[in-house]
């Protein structure tokens, strides 16, 4: 299959492409290869490349930025995505679009937010992310999806949420107050390619390999056991710091949209973040 990544460059952008790579022709396409602020300029390079599948993952997401300079945030978060639907309808591809839960306000929300909760953004980033989707769903595209997402580790710790089709999406977890942990990008680009990890007797060996090969990480791993395990584990079989599976299901479904696990080099990424991050709470 043919699939373009727009937004290449980024960290969700570079993971996506390599991870889409391995069974399909790949085009990665950064600011380099095209300007996504160039309508025009944007729907040639596709129409040229003629996809079966557009992944997007660019945005214009400096938040504190954007107050500043609206114009260039709605071009790449709103007027970008119209062009993207409009190349994609011509084609005859599909339009995977990424968008973020900044689109709610997180005001007194103790739940995940749904697909049927309403969209109250309070900045120009989510304001302009939240037109995007819009202008998405106006498109003539038969085939589209967007996830709304926090923003990938490296940068200010943000979770990344992925969630499923625009029409029945997954639950999205609000940013309230407080240092959250991040969504990882490669399992999130696993999930929009379809791989989706088990928990199994494999992906445990191949999880405790990575950790058993990062001694420094080894404090830090059962610094984030204890602190996830629900009071008295000893008193219970199997008397180990266990997190309670209830509530992993529900971190996992509010992350990703499933229960899923993690991809097992995504744990490692998890465990540098709370390291960096002494006092962040999972």
């Amino acid at each position: 299959m043919k699939v373009v990544v727009v937004g290449a460059g980024g960290q969700l952008g570079r993971v996506t492409a390599e991870r889409w790579a391995r069974a399909h022709e790949v085009t990665s396409l950064t600011r380099r290869e095209v300007d996504l602020a160039d309508a025009a300029a944007l729907e040639r390079t596709l129409d040229a490349l003629a996809p079966e599948l557009i992944l997007n993952c660019a945005a214009y997401n400096d938040v504190d930025g954007a107050e500043d300079a609206p114009a260039a945030a709605f071009a790449v978060n709103a007027l970008a995505v119209r062009s993207l639907a409009a190349a994609a309808t011509r084609a005859g591809a599909t339009l995977v679009h990424y968008s973020t839960d900044f689109v709610f306000d997180g005001v007194d929300r103790t739940a995940p937010y749904t697909e049927d909760d309403a969209a109250r953004p309070q900045s120009v980033y989510g304001t302009s992310k939240l037109v995007g989707e819009w202008l998405l769903l106006e498109g003539s595209a038969a085939r589209r999806t967007t996830g709304r997402c926090r923003r990938p580790p490296g940068g200010r710790g943000f979770e990344t949420t992925f969630v499923g089709a625009t029409r029945r999406t997954a639950a999205s977890e609000s940013v309230a107050t407080g240092t959250l942990p991040p969504t990882m990008s490669a399992t999130v680009a696993a999930r929009a390619a379809g791989s989706r990890p088990a928990v199994s007797t494999g992906w445990l060996a191949r999880a405790a390999l990575a950790l058993a090969r990062r001694p420094g990480l080894w404090l830090t791993a059962l610094t984030q056991l204890l602190r996830l395990a629900p009071r008295g584990w000893w008193r219970r079989r199997p008397f180990l710091p266990l997190p309670d599976p209830a509530y992993l299901r529900f971190r996992l479904q509010t992350q990703y949209g499933d229960d899923r696990p993690a991809e097992p080099g995504d744990v490692i990424t998890y465990l540098h973040w709370c390291r960096a991050w002494p006092h962040a709470k999972g």
